[in-house]
């Protein structure tokens, strides 16, 4: 029996050694789930192209559960390793599996669930059988999100600048799937030039919400509140999370208070922004120029204690993120306006 941990997944994929038995890919991240299905299923037919794949649909079988062992225990026609995708599994085919699971005989079955919790009869049934694999597939954290990016490009010999990786990080959603398209229309893009620029990203993935969030956090930065009343409004109108918006915002004011120690030490904000890494988008240069002119590293310090202050609270508190996101980045621009 195998139940693996979300973060095991990943490993267990890489080196699977699968020759039969039956796999169930699971949770809340749908395009991840097909990903490790269709992965599973490569693992199971031996990696050959000649595999016989069988898709069966879980509405099919729930009025006829035996057709799954049937389909299980039938041979390929044509002598290759014949492997069943169940699509939208459910607990009906506990009965048909329960003798697979624990002797497959040869059989290879390759499941996808939804969102199962721990006592689902299906999945229960799979983690605890001798040749039974469950594997969670939960949305991407912040780390898997820039470490999948990572790897894409650099295994298409793309050169993707700096910031990149943080501002696709900041754009994809909680859909592998979705995730991997992006990827692809990026790497398509760069297939001639092997190069990616932040500018690249914004044109071909932003649909306009990153530079919502650059225009919230320079808003604020500069203490312009009218601007910053519409970027927000536009921002949740995006469905933008008030929460990342409060961190992209936390993160900002970082990186300000990093760039003004070096103009306190001598540099001047000019030599600060040409060499700095990531650089900031030329459409942005005048608003942050002004920013680091218009801010010390007291009222940045300041600035951000009310960041992390509200992101803590807006943790504690889900409800209240919006509320909070709005009065803290106001209070901010307050401070800027009167710097």
């Amino acid at each position: 029996m195998t139940a693996l941990k979300a973060h095991e997944v990943a490993r267990f994929l890489a080196h699977p050694r699968l020759s039969e038995g039956v796999c169930l890919a699971y949770g809340p991240d749908a395009g991840l789930v097909r990903e490790t299905a269709q992965r599973l299923c490569a693992a199971l037919g031996g990696n050959a192209a000649t595999a016989e794949i069988v898709v069966l649909e879980g509405a099919e079988l729930d009025g006829d559960p035996s057709r799954l062992a049937m389909e299980a225990r039938t041979g390929s026609l044509f002598g290759e390793k014949r492997v069943l995708r169940v699509r939208s599994a459910t607990k009906s085919l506990v009965v048909a599996l329960a003798d697979i699971v624990a002797e497959p005989q040869g059989a290879a079955i390759v499941l996808e669930g939804g969102n199962l919790p721990p006592r689902d009869p299906l999945r229960a049934l799979v983690e605890a059988g001798k040749f039974g694999w469950a594997l969670p597939c939960y949305p991407d954290s912040d780390e898997t999100l820039l470490r999948l990016i990572s790897e894409s490009f650099s295994m298409a010999g793309i050169a993707a600048d700096p910031d990149v990786a943080p501002t696709l990080r900041d754009l994809l959603g909680n859909d592998r799937e979705i995730t991997r398209r992006e990827l692809e229309k990026l790497m398509l893009f760069a297939a001639d030039s092997k190069r990616l620029t932040r500018a690249d990203v914004l044109v071909l993935c932003a649909d306009n919400a990153a530079l919502v969030v650059d225009e919230i956090v320079d808003a604020a930065a500069t203490g312009r509140a009218e601007l910053l009343d519409g970027a927000l409004t536009r921002a949740l109108a995006l469905a933008l999370n008030p929460q990342a918006l409060l961190s992209s915002a936390a993160l900002h004011f970082m990186t300000l208070r990093r760039w003004r120690a070096e103009v306190e030490a001598g540099r001047s904000v000019r030599d600060v922004l040409d060499n700095a890494k990531p650089r900031p988008h030329f459409s942005r240069r005048n608003a942050v120029e002004q920013q680091l002119r218009l801010w010390g590293d007291a009222a940045l310090g300041a600035a951000l204690a009310r960041l992390r202050l509200a992101i803590a609270e807006s943790r504690r508190q889900p409800a209240l993120a919006e509320a909070l996101l709005r009065r803290t980045l106001l209070a901010i621009g307050r401070m800027a306006s009167e710097a």
